[in-house]
Formats: C-alpha cells, structure tokens, sequence
C-alpha cells in the first residue's frame, strides 16, 4: 500500500512539469536512431512529445526480388518490435494490482542492505519473470526499478528492462534513464530525460514522466540511410 500511494503521490507532481527526451536505438552495436523530443503532460493525462529537429529523410523501398526480400525482413522486423512493445507494457508502469496480488501469493521479497531496500516480485506477469524496486531507505524514494523477463523462449528471447530515478529540487522523483535490451535481435533502447523545467500550473500545461513503451513507438529513418530500419521504425 505504501509503494502504492508514493507512486500515485510523486505521478501528480510530474504532472507540473516538462522536460527533454534523448532517445538511442541500436542494432548490433549500430546507432540506427539518435533523437531527441520535447516531453509534458496533455489534458487526458498522457505524454506529450514534439519531435526537435527535423526528421529524417525516408528511403524509398526497391522494386523486384531485392524488394521482396527487404520486405520480408522489415515485416519480421516490424512483427518483433509490436511484440516487444506489447510485452514491456504489461511492466512499464508497473501494475499496483499485480504487486498486491503477488504479495498475497508469497512471491514478494524485501530486502535491506546499506541503505537500500530491495522488494522484488517474482512471476509477475510471466512464470520466471522479476519485477526488482529499489528504494533509499534514508529519503524513502525510488532509485532503481528494473526487470526481467522474456518473449517466448526464457532462454533465448531474453528482454531486460533497467529504470534510473532521480530528484528534482522539490523532492519530486523523476525517471531519469531508461535502457531496454532484446537479446535475440541484440537491440537496444536508451532513453535520457533532462533539462527539467517546472511549468506554469494556470497555464495548464503539464510535465512529462518517461514512460518505456513509448521510446518503442514507431521511429524515423535512420541518418545512416538504412532501409529496413527505416521501414519497420528503427
């Protein structure tokens, strides 16, 4: 109940503000994505992003049998990365209802070492997956939420999820980075947040909170040019 109540707590207050988005994406050690967006909260309670700079320009998908082939590989592509965003949104926010009823069901831990408390969650949305928050025992917030799961195979189709929380001057927690790694296609997404600045509340503008799932949504071309990446969004 308590984790409960300090995220609902700390979520209003993010609503006050704005901030600058930085996000990675790459392939096999290849930046196919380097960007970066204004973030705040809209009327309806969601983020808000408005592309900085210009996008870049799309390549035009060949014709004949190259074409097929570069077609086929962009709609795996595109398949996968609608899995992995389905996939990541069962954790991301997380779920209070979900933690509640893993604690009902003993597969809640805390421990407390040096400061630090960990509570971690285990078969939280997948049988052998783990949802960890980490919390300052000292200032009781948030530091770190990170987790572990899989698409189909535990073993192969390993997904990691690694959250890092800071303060603003108010006190108020903010996600500061956000890495995503999908070990099959060896693709990973990073996602800074910064330049936090505190908006007008007559105004009625809002603040953006990182939210993972949406450093999956469809992505520009590629400034190397790359035409699959391109084609299925990254």
């Amino acid at each position: 109940m308590a984790l409960k109540q300090s995220l609902a707590s700390n979520q209003q207050k993010l609503h006050k503000y704005q901030w600058t988005q930085a996000t990675e994406v790459s392939i096999k050690g290849e930046t196919k994505k380097d960007e970066q967006s204004q973030c705040r909260y809209g009327p309806d309670g969601k983020v808000q992003k408005t592309p900085i700079g210009s996008p870049p320009e799309q390549k035009e998908m060949p014709g004949g049998l190259k074409g097929r082939v570069v077609k086929k590989k962009v709609d795996e592509m595109k398949d996968y990365m609608d899995r992995l965003k389905g996939l990541v949104s069962h954790y991301a926010p997380p779920d209070p209802q979900r933690i509640q009823a893993a604690k009902q069901a003993g597969l809640v831990s805390l421990d407390s070492n040096a400061g630090q408390a960990t509570l971690t969650v285990h078969n939280y949305y997948k049988q052998g997956d783990q949802v960890a928050f980490s919390f300052d025992t000292a200032s009781k917030k948030l530091t770190n939420y990170d987790v572990n799961t899989y698409l189909d195979d535990p073993k192969k189709d390993v997904v990691n999820l690694t959250n890092q929380f800071a303060s603003l001057p108010d006190g108020t927690n903010y996600l500061q980075q956000t890495a995503l790694k999908a070990q099959e296609k060896q693709i990973q997404i990073t996602t800074m947040n910064s330049a936090t600045v505190r908006l007008n509340d007559r105004g009625g503008r809002k603040r953006q909170k990182e939210c993972v799932q949406t450093a999956l949504n469809p992505i520009p071309a590629p400034r190397s040019g790359n035409l699959i990446s391109s084609r299925v969004g990254l």
